[in-house]
């Protein structure tokens, strides 16, 4: 696999040097990878986003790319780096959970990285995504078998992201996301927007959401309203304006939808 596709998530930002390197040194090893950058601003540190991230982009590639991840905050530490194949998709990636979400309805198969020889000689406890994550991409873009790597392993952190909670007369939610556009992108399930063919009632913390549509242009500019996300899940956006700034909301905020029965 000569010329493999090899995509690069982090958090390093796009200013910085370490994308470059770590480049170099797939380069090094495989002069005719193709790199692709899917991400290089992922907050830092925010294993959770990147989760959410490669959720919605990973699946959508080709099997035969190999996917390099590092958003890691225990670099250094004793937490492990994995290679795993998840739903014919491949990742290098550290042990923090940020590639859990691919796994959620089947069974991955995940390998250790500990054989230092498809490793750089001097491996810094600052900048593992360089020194092993990176020449390892380059040797399995060459066709390395994985079991190569390290043992196999069947235990692995995983990220639990809150799940919507039923009340009397809804769902009790929370904003996982936002996006570049300033849209709340919510654990509620898309289909329950509506209930028995007609409008939910929606709530952003205190903040009534009084329009419902299936795309951002069916409302005015500066609407306030809700629709179903690309992933499938209960988005709050405002069209052509920014719902989280304007509705000071974040991850984490409390979202309510109120069944019809609810509202008489």
């Amino acid at each position: 696999m000569p010329d493999a596709i090899i995509t690069l998530t982090t958090d390093f930002g796009e200013d910085s040097p370490y994308v470059a390197a770590m480049k170099g040194v797939i380069l090094g090893i495989n002069s005719c990878a193709r790199l692709l950058d899917l991400s290089h601003q992922i907050p830092p540190q925010d294993v959770c986003y990147a989760a959410f991230f490669l959720h919605s982009a990973i699946p959508y590639f080709p099997p035969e790319a190999l996917h390099v991840v590092v958003v890691d905050p225990g670099v250094g530490t004793e937490r492990a780096l994995l290679y795993v194949e998840v739903n014919s998709h491949r990742l290098l990636a550290p042990d923090n959970g940020c590639w859990s979400m691919l796994a959620r309805s089947t069974s991955p198969r995940v390998v250790r990285l500990a054989d230092q020889h498809y490793w750089r000689p001097n491996v810094s406890a600052t900048f593992h995504g360089r020194d092993i994550l990176a020449p390892v991409a380059g040797h399995l873009s060459r066709g390395l078998d994985p079991s190569l790597l390290g043992p196999r392993v069947t235990d692995w952190k995983e990220i639990d992201l809150p799940e919507p909670v039923r009340e009397q007369n809804g769902l009790r939610g929370e904003v996982l996301f936002v996006d570049h556009f300033g849209n709340l992108i919510t654990n509620i399930p898309g289909e329950t927007l509506t209930a028995k063919g007609h409008p939910v009632r929606v709530k952003v913390d205190e903040v009534d959401v009084s329009r419902w549509v299936r795309s951002y242009a069916e409302a005015e500019a500066g609407a306030v309203i809700a629709l179903v996300s690309s992933a499938g899940l209960l988005e709050i956006a405002i069209n052509q304006g920014n719902a989280a700034r304007e509705l000071g909301a974040g991850v984490g905020t409390s979202v309510h939808i109120l069944f019809p029965s609810a509202q008489e």
